[in-house]
C-alpha cells in the first residue's frame, strides 16, 4: 500500500533531470546558417565568400574572395542579389553579369579550377544611386552557401543577359609571347650604348638633362634594357621612340611592357609612356603619375584618368620600386575605351568604358573623339619635381592581347 509520503510525493512537481535541461539549452543556441556579418562575409560548409567594398558618392568598386570549403571543382559560378540600386559596369578576373538585382560571376579559363580549401579573387566596378548595401547571400553553382556541398560545375545553361560593358580584352590569361605583334623588343639587337635602329632617342616638346642608353647589366629576360635617367624640372623631357608605325594596329591597339623604376611617382605630374595621338592632332596620349599613383594624361586638354580627387587616387595604384613591373594597356579606337592592368590585375580607376563613374572618367568623357596612337615612346618628362631612373625591357603592341 502506497503511504501518505508516497500520495504526497505523487502530487509534487517533478524536477527535470540534468541531461535533459543540457539539451534543451543546447537547442536555444543552435547557429543560423544563413546569418551573414554585416560587413559582407558569408561562411558555410561549401563555401566562403568575402565580399570587401569601396564606396564613393554614385559608384563603387568590390573584391570578393571565393574560398571553396567542399570537393574540389574545375568551374564555378557565383551567384547574389543586390539590396540596393547597384548597376555593375565591369569586373576583372571573372565574368560578371547582371539582371535586375541578381548578379553572376563566372571564373575565366585560368581561374576555374577550386581545391579543397582554395581561393579566389575577382573584382568589379558599378554605379548606384540611392543604396550600396553589400550582399548578404551567395550561392555557388546555384546551391546556397549554407553548408551544402557545391556542385563540381556550374549549370550549364548561360547567364540570361550579356555582361553590362564587355571587357576590352578576353577574360583570359593572355599568352606572354609576342605571336604577330608590330612590336616585339627585349633590345638584344641594341648594339652600344647609345639607343640606334628600331629605337631612337626624341625629346618631343623640349630636351633638358635626361638621357636614355642601353644598360647590359640590368634586364628583365635577356642581357639588355633601355635605361632613362629622367631629370626634374619643366619640360625635362627624354624618350626612345619606336620607329613602328602604329596607325593601322587596331582597332584595339594593346601594349605590355615590364618597367622597373627606383622613385616612387611624385605629387606633381610626371610621364614615362607618351603616344602621339591623330585624333588630338598629334599632341600625346601619356601614361604616367600623379599624387603618387598612376594615371593617363590626354594632353591637349590635360584631362586626367582617374580624376584627381582623393577617391578617384585610391582607385589607382603606385607603381612600385626596386623590381619589374608588368604594365599593360589597351586602346580602343573605335570607342575610345581604355584598360590598365599592373601585374595582370585590373586597376579600376584606369579604367574608361563610356559609363560616367564619380571621380574617375568625369574629365575623360569630355573629349568624345576615340585616341588613335600612331607611335610609342617610352621615357620621362616632368613638369616640377621628380627625378627618377627606369629601365624598360620585353616591350610589345599589337592588335592582341599579349600577357605577362
Amino acid at each position: 500500500m502506497r503511504t501518505a509520503r508516497d500520495r504526497l510525493r505523487s502530487r509534487l512537481p517533478r524536477r527535470p533531470r540534468l541531461w535533459l535541461l543540457l539539451l534543451a539549452a543546447a537547442a536555444l543556441f543552435v547557429p543560423a546558417a544563413a546569418a551573414i556579418p554585416a560587413s559582407g562575409a558569408a561562411a558555410t560548409g561549401g563555401c566562403s565568400v568575402t565580399y570587401t567594398v569601396n564606396e564613393w558618392a554614385g559608384g563603387f568598386t568590390a573584391q570578393v574572395r571565393l574560398t571553396n570549403l567542399g570537393p574540389a571543382v574545375s568551374s564555378w559560378q557565383l551567384g547574389w542579389t543586390y539590396g540596393g540600386d547597384q548597376h555593375v559596369t565591369s569586373a576583372w578576373n571573372a565574368t560578371v553579369t547582371q539582371s535586375g538585382a541578381a548578379v553572376t560571376a563566372v571564373n575565366a579559363a585560368y581561374n576555374g579550377t577550386l581545391a579543397t580549401g582554395g581561393s579566389v579573387d575577382f573584382g568589379l566596378q558599378g554605379t548606384w544611386q540611392s543604396a550600396d548595401p553589400a550582399p548578404s547571400a551567395f550561392t555557388l553553382g546555384g546551391a546556397p552557401c549554407d553548408g551544402g556541398t557545391p556542385p563540381t560545375s556550374p549549370p550549364t545553361s548561360p547567364p540570361t543577359s550579356p555582361p553590362t560593358s564587355p571587357p576590352t580584352s578576353p577574360p583570359t590569361s593572355p599568352p606572354a609571347d609576342c605571336g604577330s605583334a608590330v612590336i616585339c623588343s627585349g633590345f638584344e639587337d641594341q648594339s652600344g650604348g647609345t639607343p640606334s635602329g628600331d629605337w631612337q632617342f626624341t625629346a618631343p616638346d623640349c630636351q633638358g638633362t635626361g638621357t636614355v642608353t642601353v644598360d647590359s647589366a640590368v634586364a628583365h629576360t635577356g642581357n639588355k634594357s633601355l635605361r632613362v635617367d629622367g631629370k626634374a624640372g619643366y619640360c625635362n623631357h627624354a624618350f626612345v621612340a619606336s620607329t613602328h608605325d602604329l596607325s593601322t594596329v587596331g582597332p584595339v591597339v594593346y601594349v605590355r611592357l615590364w618597367v622597373r623604376h627606383t622613385t616612387a611617382l611624385p605629387t606633381s605630374h610626371v610621364a614615362f609612356v607618351s603616344m602621339p595621338d591623330s585624333s588630338q592632332g598629334g599632341r600625346a596620349l601619356r601614361i604616367g603619375g600623379q599624387n603618387g599613383a598612376l594615371q593617363w594624361n590626354r594632353e591637349t586638354d590635360d584631362a586626367t584618368l582617374p580624376a584627381q580627387s582623393p577617391a578617384g587616387v585610391a582607385l589607382s595604384s603606385p607603381l612600385p620600386t626596386g623590381s619589374w613591373q608588368c604594365l599593360r594597356f589597351a586602346i580602343d579606337t573605335s570607342s575610345g575605351h581604355l584598360d590598365t592592368w599592373l601585374n595582370g590585375q585590373q586597376v579600376p580607376g584606369l579604367h574608361m568604358d563610356g559609363v560616367p563613374t564619380q571621380d574617375v572618367d568625369q574629365q575623360w568623357l569630355s573629349r568624345t573623339t576615340p585616341p588613335r596612337p600612331t607611335a610609342l615612346r617610352l621615357g620621362w618628362e616632368s613638369y616640377a619635381t621628380g627625378d627618377d631612373t627606369l629601365w624598360f625591357d620585353d616591350v610589345a603592341v599589337g592588335s592582341s592581347p599579349v600577357g605577362c
